[in-house]
């Protein structure tokens, strides 16, 4: 498989590009981590709506904890509501994540 092609065999040839807030990025790394995929496997599935299937892993359920330690101390620090919000969001996603998990045992 080369470099431009998907797991199909699919030619990707089109470059998709656009901007992000700082904010807007850290949560989206904080996504992609916790999905397991790859940033542009993850973008492609959102932005066509497909299910996000997360398949456990070391590296999955290591992002699952670095992630919620990051949580645990932002909350901790509660400093400022727009920081809670974007705290509460990445709840949600692994929590999402976790949902998965139980009812797709590997």
């Amino acid at each position: 498989m080369n470099k431009n092609t998907d797991r199909k065999g699919r030619l990707r040839s089109k470059i998709i590009s656009f901007r992000m807030s700082p904010e807007e990025s850290e949560q989206l790394d904080a996504f992609v981590k916790i999905s397991g995929l790859t940033k542009q496997d993850y973008i492609i599935s959102r932005v066509l709506q497909r299910d996000i299937v997360v398949q456990g892993s070391p590296r999955t359920y290591k992002a699952l904890k670095d992630q919620l330690a990051d949580v645990l101390e932002k909350l901790e620090q509660h400093s400022n509501l727009k920081d809670i919000d974007e705290t509460l969001a990445v709840i949600e996603q692994i929590n999402e994540t976790l949902r998965g998990f139980k009812n797709n045992p590997y």
